[in-house]
């Protein structure tokens, strides 16, 4: 999180949590239940979701960014937030992390019943938008600032 320097954490589901709070056991502990709960409960006016670290493969205590499933949409996630948002750290990017990342978690949306699987993105973000239309992305509109892409998973 230290890598963002102060940056959005696209992603990064830390619902207020601040990150220099969060190298806190008890804190930290606090946001860890916090996720487990939210896999079923709709938390503080979010849907259930559930977020996974990614980490690397040669080095798994060293996380690379992470990336949350919302099991369902309601209307502000179907305007501008969508399915899945993810975030990778800036030293890790550009070598196929979110990519890689992105596919495993369609798969798992696919398994929860999600036929189609929508996916948000700055207009300006070419990287984001290269990596949702590599997964089967189609363009479906741009509301404001936001692309939208709906990805058609299997059985949808």
């Amino acid at each position: 999180m230290a890598e963002f320097d102060g940056g959005e954490l696209h992603g990064f589901s830390t619902f207020g949590f601040d990150d220099e709070d969060l190298t806190q056991h008890e804190v930290f502990e606090r946001w860890l239940q916090r996720e487990i709960r939210q896999r079923t409960e709709a938390l503080d006016g979010f849907v259930p979701a559930t977020v996974w670290w990614i980490v690397d493969d040669v080095r798994p205590t060293e996380v690379l960014g992470s990336i949350h499933l919302r099991h369902e949409l309601n209307d502000a996630l179907l305007a501008e937030g969508g399915h899945i948002g993810y975030g990778v750290r800036p030293s890790a990017r550009g070598n196929g992390v979110a990519t890689a990342a992105l596919q495993l978690c369609l798969a798992e949306a696919g398994r929860l019943g999600i036929g189609k699987a929508l996916l948000v993105c700055d207009a300006g973000n070419a990287i984001s938008r290269r990596t949702i239309v590599a997964a089967g992305g189609a363009l479906e509109n741009t509301l404001g600032t936001s692309e939208r892409y709906w990805v058609t998973l299997p059985g949808g």
